[in-house]
């Protein structure tokens, strides 16, 4: 024989007032109650509870880059030749990374073609690695004497 089938007949099945079903016994469910019964909860817990915290910028100002790192520019060296945004002249091939939609040049991975890439923003790894490796990174309407710092 069940527990249940033992304790039919009897009000709350051994359970006490409440307990039986729902979120009795608990307080209520979830987050109920915390500004209530439970408040203690929301004073000692560190993070906050209610509200709105930091920042939210409106959609239209938020301007997202198109980005690509050094390593993805060497691996795809040859298929950029091809699509006809890179050039090869002697010893140096001359990139534009703008004529692809690409904004920023990030440096992580190695320079070991000498490239001259112009693009409208660079970080300064990706100058230095660049630079080590005989090219020049072209940004418009920066200085020549900006570009070698």
């Amino acid at each position: 024989m069940g527990r249940t089938s033992k304790l039919r007949g009897k009000r709350t099945h051994g359970r006490g007032k409440k307990a039986g079903r729902g979120a009795g016994k608990r307080g209520g469910r979830g987050n109920a109650g915390l500004h209530k019964h439970k408040y203690m909860t929301t004073v000692k817990m560190k993070e906050p509870h209610f509200g709105d915290y930091g920042f939210k910028r409106h959609f239209s100002l938020v301007v997202e880059k198109n980005t690509i790192n050094l390593a993805e520019v060497e691996e795809k060296l040859d298929e950029i030749i091809l699509e006809g945004f890179a050039e090869k002249s002697r010893n140096i091939v001359t990139v534009d990374l703008g004529k692809m939609g690409i904004d920023k040049l990030l440096g992580r991975g190695q320079a070991r073609t000498k490239m001259r890439i112009v693009v409208d923003e660079a970080s300064e790894s990706a100058i230095r690695k660049v630079q080590k490796a005989g090219g020049e990174v072209i940004i418009p309407g920066m200085e020549e004497s900006e570009r070698s710092d």
